[in-house]
């Protein structure tokens, strides 16, 4: 298939279900994930979720507010400078969600395995901890020996860790740039996108950019996502915000840090969600939402030059537009 171009609304209509194990890519509490992805899940009331982070993000923090997310593993739950997750705190506290922990280093291990199609994954970290002996999902074994059991090493008889492998039923990847075939090109860190590409049965990438397939010619190297691993395309510029997307906006962090007060509860949850969830259907109102002051604040970025190389390429609403309907 040569244009897998669908809108967002199909995206999530397609490709989520109720209970399914949905992981999302990108860098950071603060970096390139697909929080617009998570905006329509929460507006098309997609519940049960089990949800697999590297990080949780704003996009996380939503879902789990409004009581969309049943379970969690996630490697580092705060949102850096902005604070604890408030959202996600109130659906662990009040037990609507279920979080298991572990670290930033035993997530992307984790995905790798399953890139690979590994059984497990032999460790050394997150041991003689209660990362390793604590399970959210069994309380009452103490220690657990199933949430990271030991093994023996074959060929030394050393002890070792080993982690289960992540293959979610369905991964929202934020790309820089995409083709309408899903080649992608990622600025700034990648953390676990390329593997999380691999390792997911679905894969959707949310772009800011979509450009000729010339680019990505063009720069064969960058393309970091190829095209066989991708079942759809969704153009949503700033469908990172109000986090980062390198080379193209900052974080808008008066919106962050409103966000993370907002969903502190349920009352505050509920206006946001009116507010800048439910209220726009469009890109074009989805950036009145933001306001006009606050795109060209977040795009004057010093990182902007990175996009330099790639301009030319990159096709206009119109032109996108056109391809969508041609489909």
């Amino acid at each position: 298939m040569t244009n897998k171009l669908i809108s967002m609304e199909e995206a999530v209509k397609k490709y989520t279900w109720d209970g399914m194990t949905f992981a999302h890519g990108g860098a950071l509490p603060v970096g390139s994930d697909c929080i617009e992805f998570f905006r329509e899940m929460v507006r098309q009331g997609v519940k049960d979720i089990n949800c697999i982070s590297n990080c949780n993000t704003q996009g996380s923090n939503l879902l789990a507010a409004v009581g969309g997310m049943a379970r969690m593993e996630v490697g580092f739950s705060g949102l850096e400078v902005y604070g604890f997750a408030n959202g996600l705190r109130r659906a662990v506290e009040t037990g609507k969600t279920v979080l298991e922990d572990y670290s930033n280093g035993a997530i992307p291990l984790r995905v790798m395995g399953g890139a690979l199609n590994w059984p497990f994954i032999p460790m050394f970290m997150n041991t003689g901890c209660d990362q390793q002996w604590a399970s959210a999902d069994d309380t009452q074994a103490y220690p657990n020996v199933k949430k990271m059991p030991e093994i023996t090493d074959p060929f030394t008889g050393k002890t070792c860790g080993a982690f289960k492998c992540i293959q979610p039923d369905m991964a929202a990847i934020h790309v820089t740039m995409a083709d309408t075939r899903g080649n992608a090109i990622m600025l700034g860190t990648e953390w676990s996108r390329f593997e999380l590409s691999r390792a997911s049965k679905k894969v959707v990438l949310q772009a800011d950019f979509i450009v000729d397939t010339d680019c990505m010619r063009q720069f064969p190297n960058l393309v970091r996502i190829p095209d066989l691993v991708v079942d759809a395309v969704v153009y949503w510029p700033l469908g990172v915000w109000p986090q980062c997307s390198t080379g193209v906006y900052d974080s808008d962090e008066p919106h962050m840090y409103m966000m993370n007060k907002m969903l502190k509860d349920e009352e505050g949850t509920q206006e946001y969600v009116e507010k800048y969830v439910k209220s726009y259907k469009t890109i074009e109102e989805y950036r009145e939402v933001i306001g006009k002051d606050s795109i060209d604040k977040i795009c004057e970025t010093a990182t902007a030059f990175l996009m330099d190389p790639y301009r030319k390429w990159i096709k206009s609403d119109a032109e996108i537009m056109e391809l969508m309907e041609g489909r």
